[in-house]
């Protein structure tokens, strides 16, 4: 048997580890609907982990879940056949069970009495394997453990990054004064608290780092921009200027951030140290510019603004130069967001009186609406830009969404108690 291709061994993998400084709570624990997948699903077997049943189980859950939930798999029936990474596989049997593709790992103590998950990936029809990990963690992580085999998996078969391994931000409003900030992992499991408050919490945006959260709060009974560490729970204020706060959006390189403040009059853009110092103006005009957002490459920013008497979304260069128009469809386009890739604008558009995810080709300027809901706000890239998160409601309550970029791939994610809205999808976790 061919020695397997890529053995990757994470020294401890304490994923989210730095988010033990938060509270627990199971209320705001999102459930996930999928409502539409992918054309052409890949069939794949996941066989059951080897070795502790209870813990090996879960683990089996996770990676399955992940690929499911993601619309491009398809889930072979394993009939229960116990395979570990070491069990050669009988190709001819998994080919005419309709499988592609096939996983197998087990479950064990590594050398200093952590678990330790091991798998492997095979090519059913090439019989050959494909990839395949080791990852070394606690008993309590196992569950990123899983998320991280679902990605090597799904990279090695689709041929792009997975984010099962990344984390998602949003807000929950159970009551009349009760807002919380959650983490959670992408599947919306392991959720934990960040910030819990009486007044609203806002426009949450991760660092590039995934290590800090930037966000408005309006404890303060004014909305005020700040720094939150997910390690030490640390908050630092970023902007606190007469009149309003807002908007924050962090640069490329996670050293400033574009904030929206009217201590000159107006709503302006400007930028600011992630310490709150060297506060530079961007934006001028007697418009309203909002909403800004940098490119990926660092050198410009996107932004809503009402110049030409409509809400439309401008790109203006940090270098200096006149702001250039991006969108000309329809009287209302807001809250613009590029994909990782640069190549895509993701922004609300009011269509029919319907405020819908809309996604730009920003080479042919080629626009396609991606939903047909009626209140959706804050979009969000996922980082490989397969997939956008959004808020939106459904019977009245505020839910979260997510669509691909084609349009072909959505799910829903609601909470059993309370409103959710703002979500941001973190970046990759290194």
């Amino acid at each position: 048997m061919p020695r397997i291709l890529s053995r990757l061994r994470a020294s401890s993998l304490l994923l989210g580890a730095a988010l033990a400084v938060f509270q627990l709570s199971a209320v705001a624990e999102l459930s996930i609907e999928i409502t539409g997948a992918g054309a052409n699903r890949i069939p794949v077997a996941i066989a059951d982990f080897g070795g502790d049943a209870g813990l090996s189980r879960a683990l089996t859950s996770v990676v399955r879940g992940d690929l499911e939930r993601s619309g491009l798999f398809r889930l072979v029936d394993t009939g229960n056949v116990a395979m570990n990474e070491s069990t050669p596989p009988v190709f001819s049997d998994w080919k005419s069970r309709g499988a592609d593709a096939l996983s197998a790992g087990s479950l064990g103590r590594s050398a200093d009495g952590r678990q330790e998950a091991r798998f492997r990936l095979y090519d059913i029809n090439k019989q050959i394997p494909l990839a395949g990990a080791a990852f070394v963690t606690s008993a309590p992580m196992l569950r990123a453990a899983g998320h991280r085999i679902a990605d090597v998996i799904y990279e090695k078969l689709i041929g792009e990054p997975g984010v099962f391994a990344t984390r998602i931000a949003y807000v929950v409003r159970s009551g009349p004064a009760r807002y919380e900030l959650f983490i959670a992992d992408a599947d919306g499991q392991n959720e934990q608290v960040a910030l819990r408050s009486r007044e609203p919490i806002i426009s949450p945006v991760w660092s590039p780092d995934g290590a800090r959260l930037a966000y408005v709060s309006f404890e303060n009974k004014k909305p005020v921009v700040y720094v939150h560490s997910l390690a030490s729970g640390q908050r630092n204020v970023v902007a606190n200027f007469k009149g309003s706060n807002s908007a924050p959006a962090w640069s490329p390189d996670g050293r400033r951030l574009a904030v929206v403040l009217s201590k000159d009059g107006g709503s302006q853009i400007f930028t600011v140290n992630a310490d709150g110092s060297g506060v530079q103006r961007v934006s001028y005009g007697s418009g309203i510019n909002t909403e800004p957002v940098f490119s990926p490459d660092g050198e410009s920013l996107y932004f809503t603004s009402d110049r030409g008497g409509s809400p439309q979304i401008y790109r203006s260069s940090l270098g200096g130069g006149d702001a250039q128009r991006v969108t000309f469809e329809g009287a209302y386009n807001v809250t613009p967001r590029i994909s990782p890739d640069g190549k895509s604008l993701a922004f609300i558009t009011r269509r029919d009186g319907a405020f819908r995810l809309a996604v730009m080709d920003l080479a042919s300027r080629q626009v396609q609406v991606l939903t047909d809901s009626h209140k959706d706000e804050s979009p969000s890239f996922a980082p490989n830009g397969r997939m956008i998160l959004i808020a939106t409601e459904l019977g009245g309550r505020g839910v979260l969404s997510a669509v691909s970029i084609d349009g072909r791939i959505k799910q829903r994610l609601t909470i059993s108690a309370g409103d959710v809205r703002e979500p941001a999808w973190g970046p990759y976790i290194k």
